[in-house]
């Protein structure tokens, strides 16, 4: 029996974070899916298609797909039977601690484990990306290479 894993996201942009969790993901399962969630009430600062190419790019060997809605849905729309969620410090457990719970109501038959963040890089996220770009600092210490090209040469909308 094959072990699917959902990793969902934003990934709004995706940043060195995301890359390691998603690296470190890949080696608890079978196969991985990466989910680019859409939020139908929040103008993204990427487009959805953009982060889904950009992931593409970044994670060859891993279906990425764009998905909206409820990640237990989607997880379960892609065969997963693990929800794949990063934790970059204390402060993320009360929240994600909550979804787990209610996602574990929603449907028992998909766990959610969590993944400590590599603490040289738990600082990271994409609100601190974007904050980066928007007062023209370097963001090549945050994200992958491919997503600094892709913001330097096309800056996004601020939206965020």
């Amino acid at each position: 029996m094959t072990r699917t894993g959902f990793f969902a996201g934003s990934f709004d942009p995706p940043t060195l974070g995301h890359v390691d969790l998603v690296r470190r993901a890949a080696a608890l399962v079978d196969a991985l899916v990466i989910g680019v969630g859409h939020n139908a009430d929040k103008r993204g600062w990427i487009a959805v298609e953009q982060r889904v190419e950009l992931l593409r790019e970044l994670l060859p060997g891993h279906t990425v797909l764009a998905f909206d809605g409820l990640a237990v849905d989607a997880a379960r729309a892609a065969g997963a039977s693990v929800l794949l969620r990063g934790l970059r410090g204390p402060e993320d457990l009360p929240g994600e601690l909550h979804m787990a719970r209610a996602n574990a109501r929603l449907d028992p038959e998909i766990d959610t484990v969590f993944l400590a963040s590599d603490p040289a890089i738990a600082h990271v996220s994409s609100r601190l990306v974007r904050e980066v770009q928007r007062s023209g600092g370097d963001i090549e210490l945050f994200v992958p290479a491919a997503v600094a090209r892709f913001l330097n040469d096309t800056p996004p909308g601020d939206s965020a």
